[in-house]
């Protein structure tokens, strides 16, 4: 399945250069142009990641980012103060890109960014003497294996 990328920027300009080189990439796309339209669209869509400018119309990036739970998000922007990156990174952020940036590096970001936040989180599941390890697909009892069907695994 194709992953997507929103991209939340009032820079018409930015943004046509940031989904060309994404779609390019293989990504699929959304586009919003500020905060208050992406708060609107995310109500509806769940991108796999979001590039995020903080200089918007409306609600600013560094209000909507706390909104954005489970997501990951690159800040894209032309502050280049190290507080601001810092804080933002610190406040949610996933990475910080300043403007302007080179285009194959945003692409590496992204890239790296969703494979990191894709990546399946195996879990190991003990009740009692059970214990079920969701990466080796393996339940044991007391120590020892139990056969189950897929099925049954499944259920």
């Amino acid at each position: 399945m194709m992953q997507t990328v929103l991209i939340i920027d009032d820079d018409e300009a930015i943004g046509n250069l940031e989904q060309e080189v994404l779609e390019r990439a293989g990504y699929a796309v959304l586009r919003a142009y500020s905060g208050t339209e992406a708060r609107l669209l995310l109500k509806n869509e769940r991108p796999d990641l979001i590039l995020l400018d903080l200089m918007l119309p409306g609600l600013s990036g560094e209000e909507l980012l706390p909104q954005l739970h489970g997501i990951p998000v690159i800040v894209v922007s032309a502050k280049a103060a190290v507080c601001d990156k810092v804080g933002l990174l610190l406040g949610g952020a996933a990475d910080y890109i300043t403007k302007p940036f080179d285009t194959d590096e945003l692409t590496a970001r992204v890239a790296v960014r969703l494979r990191e936040y894709s990546a399946p989180l195996a879990a190991v599941y003990v009740h009692g003497s059970l214990r079920l390890d969701t990466a080796s697909h393996t339940l044991t009892a007391a120590g020892k294996p139990v056969s189950l069907t897929r099925t049954e695994y499944a259920i």
